[in-house]
């Protein structure tokens, strides 16, 4: 993962009023801690930032003041409603340094006709260099037939870097469909809300006979 090159300045004032301030302004209030150094309170450009934290564990270089930070951004929060990034925790690393880092699962590929797969887990945790963190891990489900599920062990790792996650956790579940038997006399729910026999669900049941 390449880092980006963004260009911050000293954060001065504090609180959520001075916060809304600098978003408005077009920057993201942000903080650079690790190493035992005392946290560093930045402002970032909005754009070029969005675009940099785009894929998890982005690795930025920083500039403050002419000084240059390498960082990952461990914690990017987002406004719920409108998307827009508020603030980053940004955590200082050095070249050759490992870090625990969680990488999300890619899937690719079809499975065998009549299976249905399932993602059990959408990221696994492993420990890698900080400058050369994956993306992501790619997992090719093509052809894959009823049982043959993927595990945390059964993932191709880059070279250098270490699964965390137990091996055995499942990753991807490879299973039939599931597919309802009404049998009959079954018990369904009609239109009404109320219970009703699969016969009369289907409208198969005698008419009732009204002696005079």
């Amino acid at each position: 993962m390449s880092e980006q090159k963004l260009a911050a300045e000293l954060r001065t004032d504090f609180g959520k009023g001075a916060a809304r301030q600098a978003r408005r302004a077009n920057k993201i209030p942000a903080v650079i801690y690790g190493h035992g150094a005392d946290p560093i309170h930045v402002l970032l450009p909005a754009k070029a930032t969005t675009l940099a934290v785009r894929h998890a564990n982005a690795l930025l270089s920083i500039d403050v003041d002419g000084e240059a930070h390498l960082a990952l951004a461990k914690d990017v929060q987002r406004n719920p409603l409108k998307q827009i990034v508020e603030h980053i925790d940004l955590l200082t690393v050095r070249s050759g340094e490992k870090v625990t880092v969680d990488i999300n699962i890619h899937v690719e590929g079809e499975p065998a006709a009549g299976v249905v797969t399932n993602l059990e887990q959408t990221t696994v945790s492993v420990e890698a260099d900080a400058t050369h963190l994956p993306e992501s891990l790619t997992v090719n489900i093509e052809g894959r037939k009823v049982g043959q599920h993927v595990h945390a062990s059964d993932l191709e790792l880059p070279k250098g870097t270490t699964l965390l996650t137990d091996p055995e956790t499942l990753i991807i579940n490879v299973t039939s469909p599931v597919v309802a038997d009404l049998g009959e006399g079954e018990t369904t729910v009609d239109s009404d809300g109320g219970d009703a026999t699969a016969e009369e669900a289907t409208g198969d049941v005698a008419p009732e006979v009204v002696e005079d």
